[in-house]
């Protein structure tokens, strides 16, 4: 589980219901004693749901969580059950919806990226970028990792990862070793990561010994043959596959012989339909 902090919880709430529900307040029932349940409408995974039993608690509510993030439930599933006010449950409702579904969207397409690669090599792993639509990493974070993936990095300080731009300001951008060398000098608890853009940058990164060689935008038909390379330029160093890595072509990737992929397609996945019914009690 991954923490939010009331502040993120907060702006969540307030983006949706700062002045209450108008409706309810119309209708003069908001004292009124009721139950809010979310389900799932088709089988998949499920992610948000802390999240959302968090939000629904801040408001006053009574919340039994009945599936756990990570979970793949059946169709019909009950994730979660609130009790309480009908003001409170009406102002919580889709908030919480929202978080669910986009949640369990993210988790969703991630899990069957996964399901996809692991029918020919179970031993793949899958690392989000930290490309996530602005405004949700936190979220993002939590539902990429309910969907079984890793995290590529989350943050520029969180690992070394040699762009072109960087080089570009190098005063020698063509001295791959000097630069793989000063990067693993002055990081030496971190793997050195250098992305290449054409199979002559690969190579050369390849040479310089990096740790991992990031092939960005390549071919399944180019990652193989500079896996072919890596054999013999670099036994110890890692290849990974990214840029445009989707459900639809990672199975052309790991057939190529990538054993580790990058992608931000999870975060544009669509929602998961879940369903909201409240009631009074």
């Amino acid at each position: 589980m991954f923490y939010l902090s009331d502040a993120e919880l907060d702006k969540l709430l307030l983006d949706d219901i700062a002045y209450g529900d108008l409706t309810t307040r119309a209708l003069g029932f908001g004292r009124q004693a009721g139950k809010m349940t979310f389900c799932r409408q088709k089988a998949g995974r499920v992610s948000g749901v802390a999240i959302a039993a968090r939000l629904l608690q801040k408001l006053g509510l009574e919340v039994m969580i009945k599936e756990q993030d990570g979970a793949d439930v059946n169709a019909e599933t009950v994730l979660l059950t609130a009790f309480g006010q009908a003001a409170n449950l009406h102002q919580g409702w889709k908030v919480a919806q929202n978080v669910l579904e986009w949640c369990s969207g993210v988790a969703q397409y991630m899990a069957q990226m996964l399901a996809s690669a692991h029918e020919i090599n179970p031993l793949v792993q899958i690392a989000c970028t930290r490309k996530s639509i602005p405004g949700t990493k936190s979220l993002a974070i939590a539902a990429v990792i309910d969907g079984g993936g890793i995290l590529h990095r989350a943050g520029t300080a969180e690992s070394v990862l040699l762009f072109a731009n960087h080089r570009h300001f190098y005063a020698q951008p063509d001295d791959w070793a000097a630069m793989v060398t000063r990067l693993k000098y002055a990081a030496p608890e971190k793997k050195i990561i250098v992305e290449a853009d054409n199979i002559e940058e690969a190579f050369a990164a390849l040479a310089a010994q990096a740790d991992i060689v990031q092939l960005d935008k390549f071919t399944p038909e180019e990652f193989a043959m500079v896996l072919a390379k890596q054999q013999i330029l670099a036994p110890m160093s890692l290849l990974s596959a990214a840029g445009g890595v989707t459900l639809l072509n990672i199975a052309e990737y790991v057939r190529a012989g990538a054993q580790l992929l990058v992608t931000s397609a999870p975060y544009y996945a669509p929602p998961a339909d879940i369903k909201v019914k409240l009631q009074p009690v």
